[in-house]
């Protein structure tokens, strides 16, 4: 579905030295599948979403999507940020609503769509609270339910739980996991936690220090659905070694 060959990206700092962000970077995602990236800070992790995501040109390499070269933006792919970037004058159905606003979506469809994605989300019964009134569990899974509104067949997640606290992070993993069973889109999705890596995923890809290229992939073998007794598994453990050897 979505395909990176041969990716090398460099970026260049303000004494005009350019610095090697990502270098010779391929990977595939097939249809519905969950993959993981993790790797050291700085590493071009983000870099890569933005390129796959059709928002930055990579010096040399492709990325192709259902077959054809992508040089721009997507409906059909959807980038989640960190940071929810929710309007703070918008409350939850108005941010949600927002991009199918601006697609020119008549509001029947507009309405129907947004009242899925509140009930699928966890949501109803907070559509009319503004985004000060959430906390970051709530305002991140509008951001979610938002980054779903075009009903992408690809989901990029760039640390989208990075700055929950432990167990609410550990909560929204097991939401995202339910979220993403009612749809079955294919999922990349940027982490630095280890274990929320291998519960999450089907597949962990693991970069190297900048300039990034992928070093290790390592299958998860866990069948779905996952629950959090899974964390004390001696194969979770096993694998979560691996990966922290890889990065190491």
């Amino acid at each position: 579905m979505l395909h990176a060959d041969h990716i090398y990206h460099t970026f260049t700092v303000a004494n005009g030295q350019p610095i090697a962000a990502l270098e010779d970077v391929s990977l595939a995602l097939a249809p519905g599948t969950f993959t993981a990236l993790i790797g050291p800070s700085g590493c071009g992790k983000s870099t890569l979403l933005r390129i796959l995501a059709g928002l930055v040109e990579p010096i040399s390499g492709q990325v192709q999507f259902g077959g054809l070269a992508l040089d721009r933006p997507q409906r059909q792919i959807s980038l989640i940020f960190q940071k929810d970037n929710l309007m703070p004058w918008r409350t939850v159905y108005e941010n949600i609503e927002l991009p199918l606003q601006l697609a020119g979506i008549p509001k029947p469809e507009r309405e129907q769509r947004v009242a899925h994605l509140l009930y699928i989300t966890g949501l109803l019964g907070f559509e009319n609270h503004y985004p000060a009134e959430l906390s970051g569990g709530m305002a991140q899974r509008v951001a979610i339910a938002r980054g779903l509104i075009n009903e992408p067949d690809v989901l990029l997640m760039d640390e989208p739980f990075g700055a929950l606290d432990a167990l609410t992070r550990e909560q929204m993993g097991q939401e995202l996991l339910r979220i993403w069973a009612t749809t079955q889109a294919t999922v990349l999705m940027v982490t630095h936690s280890i274990s929320e890596a291998v519960f999450l995923a089907d597949r962990v890809l693991v970069m190297s220090p900048r300039p990034g290229h992928i070093i290790r992939e390592v299958s998860i073998p866990f069948t779905r659905p996952r629950g959090i007794e899974l964390l004390t598994d001696t194969t979770f453990t096993q694998l979560a070694a691996q990966i922290r050897a890889a990065i190491h």
